[in-house]
């Protein structure tokens, strides 16, 4: 398993097991921090507001303390000031030729600006832009060719009359960035850097240095959460996804014409800038992972310990492809009987859009997927992890809807303060008890008279406020885009023995051997440009490291590679194993 850190020196993972101490894990975190940090004063917790100090728990097991795999802990730590004076002291001597080593530590946020941390590559190629809107010269315009006013000065990403005109229901979430940076640190006004971000925590702290018993027998302003007033979030992490083919779609819902019961998957892509929307980014779905489950008419079942380790094989896996878990898809189809390929519409602004359980669903899930963001106070900031849901739409055509859910959703099912209902448009707010408090909750809605009112959500509140939209599609001719893969069926899906279709090798030799042996490079290019392949392929463990480089080389557009690959003695013994197989 592994255990992810975000210590003030960045983020660091730790490989481990579950038997495994916890003083064995922070001897391989400890040569990640600064040299002065001060290891008796190491907390660990997964909140700012639930640290503990790490040698009280150094000699429990990683089990004992219930993390699981790819559990988030933030660490904490004080300097060490006399290892600080003597680098600093050595280094006005000369002692320290490399200036880098002078800064051991990183300053306070409000001292040194945003965070030193790696962000994904669409973020920092986003950061160089400046996002802003051209407008054409106005009719109002006394100036000439060369010159620039009011009317036809270019206007931020975050304008609200730009999204009005161009029905654009949120902005993006570096247009919501740079605004809220542009109010908070002003240029030339020489203040102290105060960070735009911070990510909504409504957990109780349990560790509150009030000097009070810890909750449930103490409790005092300082470490319990304010009251929350929920209203829908007017910008989104993600504004487009993109399934880069139409099969891709058509092969996950084949799942259910073939059994009428419902299918779930994980979907595998990267993110890209989105030319569309100001400072947008957009989610391009390769592939799409179906891990085992139990399929049912209007449901399905999973296994969470069983998912989460065959996704951790997966995730390792997809990386090496240059793709990354960015979403989950699912279905929610019944045939309306008339034999024309109808479906009923089930979800729509009379009943609702994704349910209360799906809700918090999408919200534990984008949890465990953090968006890295240098503007945060934690370091972090949402996810980009999309939910897409496949459905009938009201001509009872099967369609497909896109959403993500709040940063308050995720404060919320943190905290566990809300659950589903039996009313699927309705979430239900838990009671307080020993290991959680729940304070007033309200909600902003428009009345009758289009006037905003405060109404208290106790005892559930509509999940649409928790709700964000996001539009989908898939490349056109006047916006092509190239697939990663050439082939999305060809080779049967993992998982999908109810369809009597296993992945084994009469079916490896089926799909890949002529190919091999034709001497058609391009056509067994093709064949290997498959997600499905790749991961079994590399299942069997017959390749070494460098082949199946090669091997993803090969698969994602490089012909070099397939000659290469072709002349390895681990590709002959694979083709061999082929011929004499049955």
């Amino acid at each position: 398993m592994i255990l992810r850190f975000r210590t003030p020196d960045g983020m660091s993972r730790i490989e481990c097991e579950g038997s495994q101490s916890f003083d064995a894990v922070l001897s391989l975190l400890a040569p990640k921090l600064s040299p002065n940090a001060d290891l008796n004063t190491l907390k660990v917790g997964p909140g700012p507001q639930q640290m503990t100090l790490a040698r009280e728990i150094c000699n429990l097991s990683i089990a004992q303390l219930g993390y699981s795999h790819g559990e988030l802990l933030n660490v904490s730590y004080d300097r060490n000031e006399s290892a600080t004076q003597q680098l600093t002291e050595g280094a006005a001597q000369g002692a320290v030729k490399d200036p880098s080593q002078t800064s051991v530590k990183i300053s306070s946020s409000k001292e040194a600006g945003p965070l030193k941390i790696k962000e994904l590559p669409v973020d920092e190629e986003l950061h160089k832009l400046d996002g802003l809107i051209p407008r054409k010269r106005s009719p109002l315009c006394r100036h000439g060719d060369k010159g620039m006013c009011e009317y036809c000065s270019p206007l931020p990403p975050w304008d609200r009359g730009n999204q009005s005109e161009h029905n654009i229901k949120h902005i993006s979430f570096h247009a919501h960035l740079r605004q809220l940076n542009e109010q908070t640190n002003k240029k030339g006004s020489g203040g102290s850097y105060i960070p735009p971000l911070s990510q909504p925590d409504f957990r109780i702290n349990k560790n509150c240095p009030g000097g009070h018993e810890p909750w449930p027998r103490g409790i005092c302003s300082k470490c319990q959460p304010s009251a929350i007033t929920l209203k829908q979030q007017d910008f989104r992490m993600v504004d487009h996804v993109e399934f880069q083919t139409s099969e891709l779609i058509n092969e996950f819902i084949d799942s259910w014409r073939t059994t009428g019961t419902q299918r779930f998957g994980f979907i595998y892509g990267h993110y890209a800038p989105y030319s569309a929307t100001p400072l947008g980014i957009i989610a391009k779905a390769e592939a799409i992972y179906e891990p085992p489950q139990h399929d049912e008419a209007d449901g399905l079942t999973m296994d969470p310990e069983l998912v989460e380790l065959e996704m951790a094989r997966i995730d390792a896996v997809a990386q090496d492809m240059g793709l990354s878990r960015i979403g989950m898809i699912f279905t929610d189809l019944t045939d309306t009987g008339k034999g024309n390929g109808s479906v009923f519409c089930k979800r729509h602004k009379d009943s609702f859009f994704l349910s209360s359980l799906e809700v918090t669903m999408a919200a534990r899930q984008q949890l465990k997927t953090p968006n890295a963001c240098k503007f945060s106070e934690q370091g972090f900031y949402s996810s980009k992890f999309v939910t897409c849901v496949i459905s009938g739409n009201i001509q009872e055509e099967v369609d497909i809807s896109t959403y993500q859910v709040s940063t308050d959703a995720e404060a919320l099912v943190q905290a566990d303060m809300i659950t589903g209902s039996t009313h699927p448009s309705m979430a239900y707010i838990n009671d307080t008890n020993e290991d959680r408090y729940v304070p007033e909750l309200f909600y902003m809605r428009r009345n009758e008279y289009g006037l905003l009112v405060k109404e208290n959500a106790k005892p559930a509140f509509p999940v649409d406020y928790l709700l964000v939209t996001v539009t989908h599609g898939f490349p056109t001719a006047e916006a092509p885009s190239k697939p990663l893969f050439s082939t999305v069926t060809g080779f049967p899906w993992a998982n999908r023995q109810v369809l009597g279709h296993s992945q084994d090798y009469a079916q490896l030799k089926q799909y890949l051997y002529e190919a091999a042996m034709s001497g058609d490079f391009q056509l067994l290019q093709e064949k290997l440009s498959n997600f499905h392949f790749l991961l079994y392929v590399h299942s069997l463990q017959i390749l070494g490291l460098q082949e199946w480089q090669l091997l993803c080389k090969a698969a994602t557009g490089d012909s070099t590679a397939v000659f290469q690959l072709v002349d390895s003695p681990e590709w002959q013994t694979l083709i061999m194993i082929l011929q004499e197989s049955v």
